[in-house]
């Protein structure tokens, strides 16, 4: 069925912080309709830290909306630039990346950005492909796109100016080598954070001065990670991995602050926006937020998971958290016979990264937050033998074979 343009607005719009402009998005649709021919995606991916988690997942959801609009999308891998580093957000310069270090991480892009983007409507491109073949001349007429003054508004450079930190030439010429990807593909959209304000803006400029049509920019929102204050980030432990198993995936999203939970819907789901505005209205009326969190964990386990998998990581939670009971899938931690008191195997919990440290499994059972076979335990004496289970604090449940 043909989707109208308005329509089209509606689902491209879901969730955005902002876009430039909506009019010319308005008539780039209406002419690829009249042309019959899908609009360019943009999207350029940094190949410096390749593990894709929910935050990572926003844009790249945006992407497969509008792939399933017709529309397709061309995954730019940055190994060109990715041996300038952007230094976005940084005081300092980022370090460079080897080629061996950019093709080994873009190929685990691969592997995970397919979970979420239809392989089929997506071109996989490398900037080296163009940028490796400028000569000096079409650098310098890059740069003279631009001036110093204009680089200096990006709030990183800015701050390293004022604050009397370096800032090498060469990076000068990260935001402009970046925007000559939209060039050399004819963006018609690209899709970024709002951290990528400026490099976006930039390819709108470059396209402006070469006599090209210029792209529209979407701004997606930073994710809240599960702390619901900072950004998403592996480091500080707030993220959903889209690779993570569909039991820890499904537990973590049922810890989010009910204040994301319409936020989450909107970025890390392909809900349409009919079905949110009835879920927003459902928690202005007062209906549980735990039952809409607990759709929200389903709908968001199953967009990376089998649905077999999804059911199991549903009755793993009723049974562990909601009945809390002991459940049967559960992982096994395998010690050794001559090692089979709690004290002796502090280290292999923290080893298989059950819990972060010694002092912070001690803590724990300090504060009567470890079970042994469903009873509290605050000794570290207790002799452990097979198939002995382990609750250690609200969500890590270990049975233990010897």
């Amino acid at each position: 069925m043909e989707i109208s343009i308005e329509e089209q607005i509606r689902i491209i719009t879901k969730g955005a912080s902002s876009i430039i402009n909506m009019e010319e998005l308005r008539v780039k649709l209406e002419k690829a309709k009249r042309e019959e021919r899908p609009l360019i995606i943009k999207l350029g991916l940094d190949p410096s830290a390749p593990d894709i988690h929910l935050g990572h997942g926003v844009v790249l959801r945006k992407m497969r909306q509008m792939q399933d609009l017709g529309h397709k999308v061309v995954i730019i891998i940055g190994d060109f630039t990715g041996r300038i580093g952007d230094p976005t957000g940084k005081t300092k310069g980022r370090s460079t990346l080897t080629v061996d270090e950019v093709k080994e991480n873009a190929a685990t892009y691969q592997n995970q950005i397919f979970k979420i983007l239809d392989k089929e409507k997506t071109e996989l491109r490398y900037n080296s492909e163009w940028l490796s073949k400028l000569t000096l001349e079409d650098v310098i007429n890059l740069a003279s796109s631009t001036t110093v003054a204009r680089l200096l508004e990006r709030d990183d450079f800015h701050n390293r100016y004022n604050n009397n930190y370096p800032i090498g030439l060469h990076e000068f010429f990260y935001p402009l080598i970046q925007a000559y990807d939209s060039i050399a593909i004819d963006a018609d959209i690209e899709v970024g954070g709002t951290d990528q304000t400026f490099n976006l803006l930039t390819g709108r400029t470059l396209q402006k001065y070469m006599g090209k049509e210029q792209q529209i920019a979407i701004f997606m929102p930073i994710l809240e990670g599960l702390d619901g204050k900072e950004k998403m980030s592996k480091s500080l432990g707030n993220y959903i991995g889209i690779d993570e198993d569909a039991l820890v995936m499904f537990k973590k999203v049922m810890e989010l602050p009910d204040q994301l939970i319409l936020k989450y819907y909107e970025l890390a789901t392909d809900i349409h926006p009919d079905e949110i505005d009835l879920i927003r209205q459902e928690m202005a009326q007062g209906k549980n937020p735990r039952d809409i969190k607990y759709n929200l964990a389903r709908t968001i386990t199953s967009l990376y998971h089998s649905e077999e998998d999804t059911l199991r990581a549903m009755d793993f939670y009723n049974t562990a958290f909601v009945k809390k009971a002991i459940p049967d899938d559960i992982p096994e931690l395998i010690i050794d016979w001559e090692k089979d008191l709690l004290i002796d195997i502090i280290p292999k919990l923290v080893q298989e990264k059950i819990v972060p440290s010694g002092s912070e499994f001690r803590r724990l059972l300090q504060q009567g937050g470890v079970q042994l076979n469903g009873e509290k335990i605050v000794d570290l004496d207790y002799v452990l033998v097979t198939n002995d289970v382990l609750k250690i604090g609200k969500k890590n449940f270990i049975r233990i074979i010897k």
